[in-house]
């Protein structure tokens, strides 16, 4: 089963390492890897997707959140969430062909961001099965794909910010006022779902 992790780590050289060779000694297969800023100035922000049983999850994030580096981890795979991912495609292109290669595109959502005389280049940003089914059509035509680039998948969950992130984001914990208890606020991503 695909089981997709969200980590909040340190900018530090090694964290990306660690965390690769935690997947090996598991021996757990990451299928998509996609690191890059986070909201907040020194704090990256991981999306792990890895086909792993459902009892090793637990096993994963536990042994994530035991990394040095790691801030916090969250589990979204069955979470209420938006995941995209974008892709690159260089497909051979001659005069004949470029107008059923610019329509498809379109009929893709897709945009032609390079033309070179005997190729041009497709930028498709999607699901998973959005990106698969342009290049299989490419593939079904005389068009021929030179190149392909893929992103990974980048994964946010949807709705509100739960504690986690707001801290995270540097905004801190709400002010308590003597007396008053304030409402119970899950100190865990997967406990806001």
């Amino acid at each position: 089963m695909l089981h997709t992790f969200v980590a909040y780590v340190e900018d530090k050289p090694g964290v990306l390492t660690r965390v690769a060779s935690l997947f090996r000694r598991l021996n757990i297969n990451i299928i998509s890897l996609t690191v890059g800023h986070s909201e907040r100035v020194g704090i990256s922000r991981m999306t792990i997707v890895a086909d792993a049983p459902d009892q090793a999850a637990d096993r994963i994030r536990a042994s994530l959140y035991k990394l040095d580096h790691v801030i916090d981890v969250d589990d979204i795979g069955r979470a209420p969430s938006v995941t995209r991912e974008l892709a690159l495609i260089k497909v051979a292109a001659t005069a004949s062909n470029r107008s059923g290669i610019f329509e498809l595109a379109e009929v893709f959502r897709a945009r032609i961001v390079d033309l070179a005389p005997e190729s041009l280049m497709i930028e498709i940003t999607g699901v998973e099965s959005k990106i698969e089914g342009l290049i299989q059509v490419l593939n079904e035509t005389e068009n021929r794909v030179i190149e392909v680039c893929r992103s990974g998948k980048m994964t946010m969950r949807r709705g509100h910010h739960t504690k986690g992130v707001l801290r995270a984001m540097g905004a801190g914990e709400p002010e308590m006022k003597p007396g008053v208890v304030p409402d119970a606020i899950p100190d865990n991503f997967a406990d806001n779902i």
